[in-house]
């Protein structure tokens, strides 16, 4: 942090002043933005609390306001992005003790949940529904997605030259940027950088699609802007029109993972595939689908150890 930091300073200003430090240019924008809907929000919770009256209550006082209008992970995120600045804030001896120990997170009591996947059978009615023909459309799209598990902003980026139809994989290397007018980003992480084996089908189908295009640019990018609620309707009218729950493309990534887990897949092996940091990731988002394959391992091994007698 700058040298002119003192005690007296604003606890919005120490964090403003931290967040250009030490975040701006080192992650993602998307990232980014969330460190400054955090600076808005304590701007608004404590415009004039300084960094030498940030006590235990007075950092629980702003979890508590912040929480009221939040839900508790969203609470969660909010607590570590301060307290990343308020502990280096406490190493400089800018604060005297640790505000933020023992902090108890609250939040509003979650929204009820949308469907996030397809079971296999929901998925394979609605792959059997899409129209795939000559030219690329959103309908390739939503197979891609489906059968590889990537995310929105990694499908968008992928090239022809993505694909070795010879080994039967695709390389996921950028993003597509297309939150802020289009261009390549890197990836979420450096997990997210992978080869993702795809089916024989896949390879027959998108052999044939792509190749009189040009090698180096997005197949699905046609136009200057993309939204993700474009494909987001086109599934939601599959979607009712062949009754299966209504989810969004990113559902299609959840409904990707579910089945593969389901199928008997490694959650190691699955947090490769998806791209995540960590089997850590991989665990909490589908706590509940780990929890239903142990309940029938259990099943498995009483079955198992009763037929030794």
């Amino acid at each position: 942090m700058p040298n002119d930091s003192k005690p007296t300073d604003l606890l919005k200003d120490y964090y403003e002043r931290w967040v250009s430090v030490y975040k701006e240019g080192a992650i993602r924008d998307v990232t980014l933005n969330k460190y400054h809907m955090s600076l808005s929000w304590l701007t608004k919770l404590a415009p004039d609390l300084r960094l030498c009256d940030v006590t235990r209550i007075a950092y629980q006082q702003i979890i508590n306001d912040y929480a009221r209008e939040h839900e508790r992970q969203t609470t969660m995120d909010f607590h570590h992005q301060l307290k990343g600045a308020i502990l280096d804030a406490v190493d400089e001896g800018l604060i005297p003790r640790d505000p933020t120990r023992k902090v108890i997170i609250k939040g509003r009591t979650p929204a009820l949940k949308k469907n996030k996947y397809l079971n296999q059978f929901e998925l394979h009615t609605l792959l059997k529904s899409l129209t795939l023909g000559n030219e690329v459309s959103w309908d390739w799209f939503i197979l891609l997605v489906a059968k590889t598990g990537m995310r929105f902003s990694e499908a968008l980026a992928v090239t022809p030259d993505d694909f070795d139809f010879a080994h039967q994989t695709i390389s996921v290397s950028k993003t597509w940027n297309y939150k802020e007018g289009g261009g390549f980003s890197p990836t979420k992480n450096k997990s997210s950088v992978r080869k993702i084996q795809i089916d024989w089908q896949v390879v027959m189908q998108f052999a044939a699609l792509v190749k009189d295009l040009p090698p180096d640019r997005p197949i699905f990018v046609t136009k200057e802007n993309v939204y993700n609620s474009t494909v987001n309707d086109i599934l939601e009218r599959y979607c009712r029109a062949l009754a299966i729950p209504v989810i969004s493309v990113h559902g299609l990534r959840h409904t990707h993972a579910s089945i593969l887990l389901f199928a008997g897949v490694s959650v190691a092996s699955v947090a490769r595939r998806l791209g995540h940091a960590s089997m850590t990731t991989t665990q909490k988002t589908y706590l509940h689908i780990i929890q239903e394959l142990e309940n029938q391992d259990v099943d498995l091994v009483m079955r198992s150890l009763s037929n030794l007698v």
